[in-house]
């Protein structure tokens, strides 16, 4: 008869198992608060803590989304850090207000990432930003980043499929069902705009709890008005044409 220590310790290694299969990260905070003219910037970043490939790829693609969203002249080659994005946003802040200083308002940039789902072999971070450089509306907007944990690799969407063709087809249907759109009726018949009235996929899809979901930000096929389109897939009915199972 085994020992109840052995049952205990058998029990914690593979509780310690478990644990291994996720990444360890911390929060990363940039701010602007160099003067009170300045714009208001608030940063939260996931940052994976481990030393490896992985870790590396991840907290790369991170920063360079940050710099893209934050970059006020795309001419500036030379920013590769968070902090010089930010002082390029305020320069471009600062540059506008000396030229129109009675019309221009406060610049103002958030930026918050989240791990929004993680198993063996897949990873997806959700970076929610929301920007505002004038005008009548700051505009708010999601960006999947999705990983292969085994390959160390940030994966682009067409390698989430062994068949995109097939699951752009499945979605159409899936999508026309949730929009009531009758199919062999135009996709932007109930006022979607689709480019050349024909259906495509987004450019966020990504992992959640819920499924593989697929997310169409404003203005990409509707208006503004309209926020974003969601459209959740359940992994039983995904999983025939994933390049890789979700666990």
């Amino acid at each position: 008869m085994k020992s109840p220590f052995v049952h205990i310790f058998i029990i914690l290694l593979l509780l310690g198992c478990k644990k291994e299969d996720k990444l360890t990260f911390d929060t990363i905070v940039f701010e602007e608060t160099s003067c009170a003219d300045c714009p208001d910037v608030q940063i939260d970043l996931p940052h994976v803590m481990e030393r490896s490939r992985l870790a590396n790829t991840i907290n790369t693609a991170l920063t360079e989304e940050v710099i893209s969203l934050l970059l006020f002249d795309e001419g500036e080659a030379s920013v590769t850090t968070i902090p010089e994005a930010i002082d390029s946003f305020k320069d471009g802040y600062l540059d506008l207000k000396g030229l129109f200083a009675e019309e221009s308002t406060q610049w103002e940039a958030r930026i918050n990432g989240e791990v929004l789902y993680e198993d063996t072999n897949h990873l997806t971070i959700q970076l929610t930003s929301y920007l505002f450089t004038g005008g009548a509306h700051g505009y708010t907007a999601l960006r999947f980043l999705n990983f292969d944990k085994k390959r160390g690799a940030e994966l682009e969407n067409r390698q989430l499929f062994k068949d995109t063709e097939g699951f752009q087809q499945f979605a159409e249907r899936k999508f026309r069902e949730q929009e009531n759109i009758p199919l062999g009726q135009p996709i932007n018949q109930t006022g979607l705009m689709f480019e050349q009235d024909t259906f495509y996929l987004p450019e966020n899809i990504g992992f959640t709890k819920d499924g593989l979901q697929l997310l169409y930000n404003p203005y990409e096929v509707a208006s503004y008005a309209d926020g974003p389109i969601v459209l959740t897939l359940s992994y039983q009915e995904v999983g025939p044409f994933l390049s890789e199972k979700v666990q």
